[in-house]
């Protein structure tokens, strides 16, 4: 008896110690240490990514990442329920992605120029296991989004090719539109993976020359689409701009909720820091200044889509090519082609190269094995997470139709969105005589954020299913917690490009973004669960283990100036 006593003792003994050792390391944060601190340290040359990329190459890195063939897809799906109120739509996710992006801003030029992006921001501004959770959510969205992607890109590719009677009905379905097996659990695609191998070759070789790619590709759709735009605007009856707003209010804002992951891009131009020359003057410069080409674009094309054809009589699948055709311009057809196939390889290439650079912040933490921080001495670029990234793709893409995992996606965008934007508000806080905040204003501040948080996903919630005064009703609790964070703390001034009206703007992001968490299929709130839960269990048996928040020998992580 005593013996089981004495084993039951160590047993709950050794749980406690489990759980107190797990909720310690979870807990931890990246410390930035600063650039004096880090002169003690050994230069990261041999380890680090090259400096090449200027605010052209940003400008045009996010507007690659955001223009793809949605331009020329969704805009017209979209029209179909909103009418010419598109335009609107398409405005309200603009500015409320311009919110995000100041957000985004504020924290590029705060943090050090290394990569991480999201996770990074959040795993000094909450915690390590906060941070992991961040990136597993945006990678299963990557992963399952460079899939579709490349699947799309094959298709598209082989839809150009039959334009020629050589290639008309004699290309095989599994070569890039896919061939289904065991009752369409498999879905063949050969082309797809190939491509993605290209493209990854090309992200190993160097980043200047992936950048070279991107903006060759990127201008030849800005190009195509403006040309598109100027083109149709000749053909534009106003006529069927009336009713602007058919289906009422409710089918526009349902629209932007749609529409708004069109604009999701310009986080590519974060995880870019480590390779941006002047990382504190351009990155902001990248991520706004691409929005902004972004949004004109869209609303570009929304206009003159309407203008052209009546919102009811477009089609489905190609409704920009159709209005043209149907208007007699099928050399514009031609063009529009040729701009879905660049706009979907700048997509898929940047999407591959954000992917990789999140492995590699990773890796150099040591939330994953270390081979993922390693960068070619040569190169300078890492060749082991991005031949990873390609091989997880590329299998996704040769095997499955991923089409149909299709609305679970934007989980991830949302999630890092919302807390990146908490963390504007958390880094700006602080004593009014010390640099540090007390731990019980932490809290209170951290429950007014979460409050929002669940604010804006009921508000939304509600409104999907038509109770709309309850909605107006969270709405309001979250503005009073937004006013709480306003009085009861107090915030500091920053260099470089500071977000403007913290923490008001911030916290309307936090809640706009959970409000469109709550209209995502409700699949992909299952996802969110199960996919936290995994990570947690991955944390728990390796990462807590292996994680280093400061890497030994490395200055890589430092306070910027200011």
């Amino acid at each position: 008896m005593g013996a089981r006593n004495l084993q039951t003792v160590s047993s709950s003994s050794s749980s406690s110690s489990f759980f107190s050792r797990f909720w310690s390391s979870a807990l931890r944060t990246k410390p930035l240490i600063s650039p004096s601190d880090a002169s003690s340290n050994r230069t990261n040359s041999g380890d680090g990514l090259v400096r090449r990329l200027g605010v052209i190459d940003l400008v045009l890195l996010g507007v690659g990442a955001s223009i793809g063939a949605g331009i020329f897809v969704v805009t017209g799906t979209v029209a179909r329920d909103a009418g010419p109120g598109v335009t609107i739509s398409f405005t309200l996710a603009g500015v409320s992605c311009i919110l995000n992006a100041l957000c985004y801003a504020e924290l590029a030029t705060r943090f050090p120029p290394v990569v991480g992006g999201a996770y990074l921001y959040t795993y000094a501004a909450f915690n390590e296991l906060t941070a992991f959770l961040v990136f597993a959510q945006l990678m299963l969205d990557y992963h399952i989004g460079a899939a579709s992607i490349a699947r799309s890109l094959a298709g598209y590719i082989i839809s150009f090719l039959e334009i020629f009677p050589l290639f008309k009905d004699n290309i095989p379905s599994w070569l890039g539109n896919g061939q289904e097996l065991l009752g369409g659990v498999i879905s063949i695609n050969v082309l797809a993976p190939v491509l993605l191998a290209l493209l990854t070759f090309i992200l190993c070789w160097g980043v200047g020359e992936s950048s070279t790619i991107n903006s060759i590709m990127t201008s030849l759709k800005v190009i195509i689409v403006v040309c598109v735009i100027l083109t149709g605007a000749f053909e534009v009856d106003v006529s069927n701009w009336s009713p602007f707003t058919p289906n009422g209010f409710h089918a526009v804002l349902t629209g932007a909720t749609v529409v708004f992951f069109a604009y999701v891009g310009f986080d590519a131009v974060a995880n870019s820091a480590e390779e941006s020359k002047n990382p504190r003057r351009d990155l902001p410069i990248g991520i706004i200044g691409s929005l902004l080409i972004c949004i004109a674009l869209y609303i570009g094309v929304c206009l003159v889509i309407t203008g052209m054809v009546p919102y009811y009589l477009l089609g489905e699948e190609a409704p920009l090519a159709a209005a043209f055709t149907s208007k007699g311009l099928k050399f514009v057809s031609f063009l529009i082609s040729v701009g879905a196939i660049a706009g979907l390889t700048t997509t898929l290439l940047i999407g591959l190269y954000v992917q990789s650079r999140l492995y590699l912040g990773l890796g150099r933490d040591g939330l994953l094995p270390s081979f993922f921080s390693k960068v070619h001495p040569k190169r300078h670029t890492p060749i082991i997470s991005q031949v990873w990234v390609g091989i997880v793709a590329g299998v996704l893409a040769g095997l499955f139709n991923i089409h149909s995992l299709s609305h679970i996606l934007s989980v991830g965008t949302l999630t890092g969105y919302s807390v990146v934007s908490a963390c504007v508000i958390t880094l700006r806080w602080k004593d009014k005589t010390t640099r540090q905040v007390s731990s019980s204003t932490w809290r209170e501040g951290v429950i007014c954020l979460i409050l929002v948080a669940c604010s804006g996903f009921g508000a939304g919630v509600f409104y999907r299913y038509g109770s709309l005064w309850v909605s107006v009703v969270a709405a309001i609790l979250a503005l009073l917690a937004s006013i709480a964070l306003h009085l009861r703390h107090t915030y500091g001034d920053v260099a470089g490009f500071p977000c403007p009206g913290v923490p008001f703007v911030p916290a309307l992001c936090v809640f706009v973004n959970m409000f469109l968490f709550a209209q995502l299929h409700q699949e992909a709130w299952v996802r969110f669960v199960v996919v936290s839960i995994i990570t947690i269990i991955v944390y728990a048996f390796y990462g807590q283990h292996h994680a280093n928040p400061i890497p030994q020998g490395s200055d890589i992580y430092f306070q910027v100036p200011g």
